[in-house]
């Protein structure tokens, strides 16, 4: 679900790490959670996601600008490979 219904404080239990690092994630730009008419963060299931990927990329050693472009990588082959699979059902 791409909905953001998680408040930061649940969202970081959730994902085991503290609510600091869920902003400092955001102000590097490894996430972009939805936010209230009034500036609250509410995170997705896809931030979820997302969150456990860093943590993972985290322990295997990298830092968070390596962590952002694993995750562009990421997005792109994703992309990529969506485009493909398209071009092979029209075929």
């Amino acid at each position: 679900m791409n909905r953001g219904v998680y408040a930061i404080s649940v969202a970081a239990e959730l994902v085991g790490t503290g609510q600091q690092n869920l902003r400092l994630y955001e102000r590097k730009g490894l996430l972009e959670p939805w936010r209230t008419e009034g500036g609250t963060r509410r995170y997705s299931d896809n931030d979820l996601a997302t969150l456990r990927r860093i943590a993972e990329l985290l322990a295997q050693g990298l830092n968070l600008s390596g962590i952002q472009l694993v995750l562009s990588l990421e997005t792109e082959n994703a992309a990529l490979r969506a485009e493909l699979g398209r071009g092979r059902a029209a075929a």
